[in-house]
């Protein structure tokens, strides 16, 4: 049974105003449900108010031990994630590997949209560790 979606739309975070309007410039579709599972993936957990369990320890794993271990349990928690939070996606994929020359973490995580007649989405990004 295919499920029939209904248009997504979130505010844009740079908060820049429509020139006609006057209103903050809005994302839609495919836009929204990307910003949606970045700021999944990149909240802590125990970060969100009255939801403690939505997050991922991709932060902190910056600055583990790196290997196939790690890597597997990140892949396993941030498929989980969007399994359980965000519902708007299916038959998500997630790769995550480690640079072993500059200690970044690498995150692809591949997509289809419930509902909507998209091709499959792909987002990919990198963290640094810093230290100061």
């Amino acid at each position: 049974m295919t499920r029939i979606s209904r248009k997504f739309k979130d505010i844009s975070l740079s908060f820049v105003r429509n020139p006609v309007t006057n209103d903050i410039l809005a994302i839609t579709d495919a836009d929204a449900i990307k910003r949606s599972v970045i700021n999944l993936v990149r909240t802590r957990i125990g970060e969100k108010f009255y939801n403690r369990l939505i997050g991922t320890n991709i932060e902190e794993s910056l600055f583990e031990i790196q290997g196939p271990e790690v890597a597997y349990k990140l892949e396993l928690e941030i498929s989980t994630l969007l399994e359980n939070y965000e519902r708007r996606i299916r038959k998500s994929s997630v790769v995550v590997s480690f640079e072993d020359e500059t200690n970044d973490l690498s995150v692809r995580i591949s997509y289809d949209v419930v509902g909507l007649p998209f091709p499959t989405q792909t987002i990919e990004f990198v963290l640094q560790p810093t230290r100061n």
